[in-house]
């Protein structure tokens, strides 16, 4: 701790952000693992479950439970969490039935996606740039996707309307006002969640009985988005957006090793080259982001 303690802050943001990005990386693994016995509702409903009330007793114990006041801000928080709810299901029936690598890379491109769109939508600035690498990007999910070919299926377009719907999620939170608590917005986005997963469950009526083992790792997958949310919150008090943002990327390299670990999955060449494609042109779209965003508060204080 004293060691920690002694770091730069953007070291300690780097850590913050690698710990964060594993401990959804691993969440992934566990609902992999589970695999498709268990009603991928059943799942939501229970992770749900956990997760809601461990985020409940955090917002709590932090001080961070609060409705905003601004009817804007309560309806991006219903659009956000609206996203968040098709974004679990299309993502996790893509992650169930795709390799485990392929669909993270894929996932990978949601800079890109949230820049390209708060450009279409918001009118924000991007120079040719960025443009140029958002194209680059979209070439290296194509390489990965492969439309036309064998290898792509139904699941592929599920993983990318997931990237979707987290674009449109991420949007909404980037437009809520700094006062509105993160773990409120969280807490709100797994009751949505769980309710949808509830009510999926009821009209199927479809219920599997879990084994000691899949329940432990049903706990463990709560307790891991639960520690994925707390240091992405923790990464945003400490060290610079630039600094810290690319570190998002090692998640490729837990889904990579993870994949191969457990599912015995390696990459195809081309899915290796797309991901690079999309890490590369991702860093660097952030990268001319943060320093677009330097360069308007630099403006704004002369």
């Amino acid at each position: 701790m004293t060691s920690f303690a002694n770091m730069s802050d953007n070291t300690k943001g780097a850590l913050l952000m690698m710990c964060s990005m594993a401990a959804f990386t691993f969440n992934d693994l566990c609902i992999k693992a589970i695999g498709s016995a268990v009603p991928l509702s059943q799942l939501l409903l229970l992770r749900g479950i956990l997760a809601s009330a461990l985020i409940y007793a955090l917002a709590r114990y932090l001080g961070a439970l609060a409705w905003p006041e601004l009817a804007k801000d309560r309806w991006l928080i219903v659009l956000r969490s609206l996203a968040e709810v098709a974004a679990a299901y299309f993502f996790l029936t893509a992650l169930l039935n795709m390799p485990f690598a392929n669909v993270t890379a894929i996932l990978q491109t949601l800079p890109l996606t949230v820049t390209l769109a708060a450009a279409v939508i918001f009118r924000e600035a991007v120079g040719w740039r960025r443009m140029l690498a958002i194209v680059i990007g979209f070439c290296g999910m194509l390489l990965i996707v492969r439309p036309g070919t064998e290898g792509f299926t139904v699941h592929s377009v599920y993983v990318l309307i997931a990237v979707l719907c987290v674009t449109v999620r991420d949007l909404a939170a980037r437009r809520l006002s700094r006062d509105v608590p993160s773990l409120t917005v969280t807490l709100v986005g797994a009751l949505f969640v769980t309710g949808f997963a509830g009510v999926i469950g009821a009209a199927s009526g479809e219920w599997a009985v879990m084994s000691t083992a899949q329940i432990a790792l049903l706990i463990a997958s709560a307790v891991f988005v639960i520690g994925g949310y707390v240091f992405s919150v923790m990464v945003m008090r400490v060290g610079e957006v630039a600094f810290t943002s690319p570190f998002r990327y090692t998640a490729m390299l837990w889904a990579l090793v993870l994949g191969y670990l457990f599912f015995g999955e390696w990459p195809e060449t081309l899915t290796f080259i797309g991901a690079g494609l999309i890490v590369v042109t991702g860093i660097f779209t952030l990268y001319r982001e943060a320093r677009a965003k330097r360069r308007q508060a630099k403006a704004a204080r002369t």
